[in-house]
C-alpha cells in the first residue's frame, strides 16, 4: 500500500491549471487534519507580528502551506526549501502564474546543509522530521536561521502508531508494510522532541498530540481507506467524490473535536518553540 504514487497520480490531474491546482490546496486544507492544527498555530501567530516578515517552509513539498501562508498575508516574504528539484521547478513556475513571484520564492535545499539567507520569523515544517536521519543537526540548521522571537512549527508523527509509519520497509508482525514507508523513525517521544529543540537553543517549547481518538477516525475515513481502494483499483478515482459525499461530513466534526480538544495521547505531535 503506497502514498506517493497515490499523491503523484492526483498532482498531475490538478497541476493542469493553476485554478485546480487551488481547489486542490483547498480540497487538501480540508481533509488533512496536521493542516488543520497548522492553520490554526499560524492565525493565532499572526495575530501578534507585524506585515512584513519573513517565513520560511522547511520541506514546502507541493507548496500546499506556502499557498496559505502567501494568502494570509500579502505582505509576508516566504521561502519554501525542498529536497526534490522537480518540485522546487513546478512551484516556482506555478506561483509565478498566479502572480506571487515577487514575494514567494523556491528554492532547492538540503536541511541537514541548510544554506539559506537567514532573518526568518516563522519556520514552518509539516511532516518532514520523521523524514530525516540528522534531525538534531536539522534543528540547529533552521535555529540559526531564525531571528531572535522567530517561532518554530513541527508536525510531526507521534511514537504512538504515526501514520502507521514504519522504518523504509520494515513490516509488521502480522507481515503488512507500513501506509507510509519512508519514514526513518517511527515517530517521537514527546519529552524527546522537547529535548531535541531545547538542545538546538530553542526556549518555551511547547508539544501536545494531535491525531487524538477523534482525529484517528478522520484520519482513517478522510485519507486512509480512499489510498487502500486507490491502490486496489483506478476505478475508484471515479467514485472518490461520492465517498467523500458521504464519507466529509463525519471527518468534518471529527477534525473540529481533534483541534480543539486536549489529547493525553495521539498518533501526532504539534510543537511550537521560540528562538
Amino acid at each position: 500500500m503506497q502514498y506517493d504514487p497515490i499523491k503523484k497520480s492526483l498532482g498531475k490531474v490538478f497541476n493542469q491549471a493553476p485554478f485546480l491546482r487551488i481547489f486542490f490546496y483547498k480540497l487538501l486544507d480540508l481533509l488533512l487534519l496536521r493542516s488543520w492544527h497548522i492553520r490554526k498555530e499560524i492565525r493565532k501567530w499572526s495575530k501578534k507580528v507585524a506585515s512584513d516578515i519573513r517565513v520560511l517552509d522547511a520541506g514546502s513539498g507541493f507548496g500546499q502551506y506556502v499557498y496559505y501562508l502567501s494568502s494570509k498575508n500579502k505582505g509576508w516574504h516566504i521561502t519554501g526549501v525542498d529536497v526534490k528539484e522537480e518540485q522546487v521547478k513546478d512551484c516556482n513556475e506555478f506561483f509565478s502564474r498566479i502572480k506571487r513571484q515577487d514575494r514567494v520564492q523556491f528554492q532547492y535545499g538540503d536541511l541537514t546543509k541548510l544554506s539559506v539567507e537567514g532573518g526568518y520569523d516563522l519556520v514552518v515544517s509539516v511532516d518532514v522530521m520523521e523524514h530525516i536521519e540528522d534531525d538534531e543537526g536539522v534543528l540547529k540548521n533552521l535555529y540559526q536561521t531564525m531571528n531572535p522571537g522567530g517561532m518554530i512549527i513541527i508536525s510531526t508523527p507521534s511514537d504512538q502508531g504515526g501514520s502507521d509509519a514504519h522504518h523504509h520497509e520494515a513490516e509488521h508482525d502480522d507481515g503488512v508494510t507500513g501506509f507510509i514507508d519512508e519514514h526513518v523513525r517511527d515517530g517521537y517521544n514527546l519529552q524527546e522532541i522537547i529535548q531535541k529543540l531545547k538542545k538546538a537553543g530553542f526556549k518555551d517549547v511547547d508539544a501536545r498530540y494531535s491525531y487524538g481518538w477523534p482525529g484517528k477516525i478522520s484520519w482513517k475515513l478522510s485519507m486512509k481507506y480512499p489510498i487502500v481502494m486507490l491502490n486496489a483499483t483506478k476505478v475508484f478515482f471515479i467514485l472518490l467524490p461520492f465517498y467523500y459525499l458521504i464519507t466529509f461530513p463525519f471527518s468534518f466534526v471529527l477534525n473540529i473535536m481533534d483541534v480543539r480538544g486536549n489529547h493525553k495521547k495521539g498518533t501526532g505531535l504539534i510543537v511550537k518553540a521560540f528562538k
